[in-house]
């Protein structure tokens, strides 16, 4: 087990288990900082893996109760470890699961760092080789991960919602009337 620092906030890892964060995901929590200010709020961390982004918006926004979920059972028992390292047990809630199937209702804002790459390109990126290859690469062109909760953002993302996501390292966010636009932004990432 390895700790890392992720938006000033000290984070357990478990190096070639579960993906450590990266800085560049830190842009994510920000822009959820931005859009839900002081206000109370309904947050979805989807992909969660440590936990990073549920926790540094939970520690940033008293108000707001996170949800984050993974399909991979390392990475809930990590991100279940950083939630109690923090005493955010409260406040920010950790299913096993399917983007959004384990949790429960509508959204103020649904945060996700998705596999993105396609499984035959795991050759070209060997700076990713000590990450879990689930956690970095997906079947066909890597983007069926994201396709997916696009369609489940429709309606579990609350009217003036925003659903942030990371692709190729830039924060991408639509509101829930903006999701077409980012679906084709996607989908021409391919």
């Amino acid at each position: 087990m390895g700790e890392v620092t992720f938006h000033a906030l000290r984070l357990g890892t478990v190096p070639g288990r579960v993906m450590t964060p990266r800085h560049a995901s830190e842009r994510l929590v920000d822009a959820a900082v931005d859009h839900l200010g002081c206000r109370e709020a309904r947050v979805a961390d989807v992909g969660t893996g440590s936990g990073a982004i549920a926790i540094a918006v939970a520690a940033a926004l008293p108000g707001v109760r996170v949800w984050a979920t993974d399909i991979d059972p390392a990475a809930v028992a990590l991100a279940r470890a950083n939630v109690r390292r923090h005493g955010l047990e409260s406040r920010v809630a950790v299913r096993q699961g399917d983007l959004l199937h384990p949790i429960p209702g509508d959204f103020d804002l649904i945060a996700a760092n998705l596999p993105y790459l396609a499984a035959t390109a795991a050759d070209a990126h060997p700076e990713l080789a000590a990450e879990p290859r689930s956690a970095v690469f997906a079947d066909g062109d890597g983007l069926d991960p994201y396709r997916r909760l696009l369609a489940a953002a429709r309606t579990r993302l609350r009217p003036d919602g925003l659903l942030v996501i990371q692709l190729h390292r830039q924060v991408l966010a639509a509101s829930r009337d903006e999701l077409e636009r980012l679906t084709a932004r996607v989908a021409d990432a391919a």
